[in-house]
């Protein structure tokens, strides 16, 4: 079963674009680099406008639309589809900031690339006129292609303001070369570094602002959206794509298995992961649809639940299938041991991990009605 995503003007692009990722991915895999050409088509897609506003050239884009262009790049290079979430959702962060500086990084059009350090990490030092930051800030997915990165850093002292978010262009940070995991290796994941930088107040936010949903400078639903609600399906998205190509390159594999009737241990699995992936689709679309509708206040911490529930059903399905499609599958360059692999990271993730979500949905538990 193939579950569908409502098409629009980034949808028109996802074919094109999961066609160049698949061409690029055992090459990205095996260098731990997108190729320019990919990282080319990914600026050029409308992904790192999608939620930019249409003030400045963007498209005000969905949840929706996204997720099924992710999941479509997914199933071609997890890596593609993971740093293009970047871009889009980056942006979206960057409505926040002052009108000023919105007209400063989109003057010259909707497409920047955007990454995130959302952990605040070092230090931000008010000066005259804006801050000084100085730090290092790890796991920044897509940073080596980035234009500008949004950083958050807090101020000292005990009696501090919360900390904010900075708009950092390229030319003030440097790339520290550190990601080298396992799986999903082209992300670019590595660590960004600042020394005394100087940040205008103007490219400043709240971090609480931003990560609690409450947007000064937009009232489209899409920008008001709190972290907990939408943070999970950031990662999930193009990790239900290569969980359904785990699933489409495990079957290929088995076929010579299953001549002269099979076996039944292996129909078993076989359905099994299926099944598991098409449930997963459908809580990734109730994630979407929740969001878009402006309901995410009131699902905010089921969203973090569904989240954490499907990574952990795709992931599940997925090392089952490796388990069936033995040695066959586990051949250096092949796309089912990629496709586990970048399961297994990508699902390591902090914001799909259950123990993260488990606490603050079970603190609102009605103990007269039965959560849902």
């Amino acid at each position: 079963m193939t579950h569908a995503f409502p098409a629009g003007r980034l949808s028109g692009q996802a074919d094109k674009l999961a066609s160049l990722a698949a061409e690029a991915a055992e090459e990205a895999d095996r260098t731990g680099v997108l190729c320019a050409g990919l990282v080319a088509a990914l600026s050029d897609s409308g992904l790192p406008r999608h939620f930019v506003p249409a003030r400045w050239g963007g498209s005000d884009g969905t949840f929706t639309e996204l997720t099924g262009v992710l999941v479509t790049l997914g199933r071609s290079c997890a890596s593609a589809a993971w740093v293009g979430s970047m871009f889009a959702y980056t942006a979206r962060f960057a409505t926040h900031l002052p009108v000023r500086a919105q007209e400063e990084v989109w003057a010259d059009g909707p497409d920047p690339l955007w990454v995130p350090g959302l952990v605040p990490a070092g230090r931000s030092r008010r000066v005259e006129g804006g801050y000084r930051l100085t730090g290092r800030w790890t796991y920044v997915s897509g940073s080596e292609f980035a234009d500008w990165a949004l950083l958050a850093g807090p101020q000292p002292g005990p009696d501090a303001a919360p900390p904010l978010f900075h708009a950092v262009p390229r030319t003030d940070f440097a790339v520290e070369r550190t990601w080298d995991a396992v799986g999903m290796r082209a992300t670019g994941s590595h660590a960004v570094v600042l020394d005394d930088v100087f940040v205008p107040e103007h490219r400043t936010v709240p971090l609480p602002e931003v990560l609690g949903g409450s947007n000064r400078m937009s009232d489209s639903v899409q920008h008001n959206v709190p972290l907990p609600a939408v943070g999970g399906l950031t990662c999930l998205a193009p990790v239900l794509g290569t969980a359904r190509s785990a699933l489409s390159a495990c079957v290929t594999t088995v076929a010579g298995k299953r001549t002269g009737g099979g076996s039944a241990a292996l129909d078993v699995t076989l359905t099994g992961a299926a099944a598991a992936v098409d449930t997963a689709a459908l809580l990734v679309e109730r994630l979407a649809t929740v969001l878009d509708a402006g309901e995410d206040r009131v699902h905010a911490l089921r969203n973090a639940r569904d989240s954490a529930f499907t990574a952990s059903l795709l992931r599940e399905a997925v090392d089952g299938l490796m388990r069936a499609a033995g040695t066959a599958a586990q051949n250096r360059g092949g796309a089912p041991q990629r496709n586990w692999r970048d399961v297994t990271v990508a699902t390591s993730h902090a914001a799909l991990r259950m123990e993260k979500a488990a606490s603050a949905y079970a603190d609102s538990f009605d103990p007269h009605a039965l959560p849902v």
